[in-house]
């Protein structure tokens, strides 16, 4: 059973991936990233990967992580 404590936890991760979503769907953040050579689509499916791993969805978080591992690595000439 989850007490109180842990349930405001929970919830506190929850809204900090809020708040990195939001982030990584700011023009000017994504211009840094950008020229950083990172693409936002893929940090937006890392971190739902995330989120669904913390929620217990094993299945949505090994599509997602193992889609952006992927990308990632065809994109840099490395294989994943």
């Amino acid at each position: 059973m989850i007490d109180d404590e842990a349930t405001r936890a929970l919830k506190e991760l929850d809204d900090v991936l809020d708040d990195l979503d939001d982030l990584l769907k700011r023009n000017d953040v994504g211009a840094v990233l950008a020229e950083r050579g990172l693409n936002i689509a893929l940090a937006l499916t890392a971190a739902n990967g995330l989120r669904a791993y913390l929620k217990g969805d094993k299945v949505t978080a090994i599509d997602d992580l193992g889609t952006v591992a992927e990308e990632i690595a065809a994109r840099a000439g490395l294989k994943a």
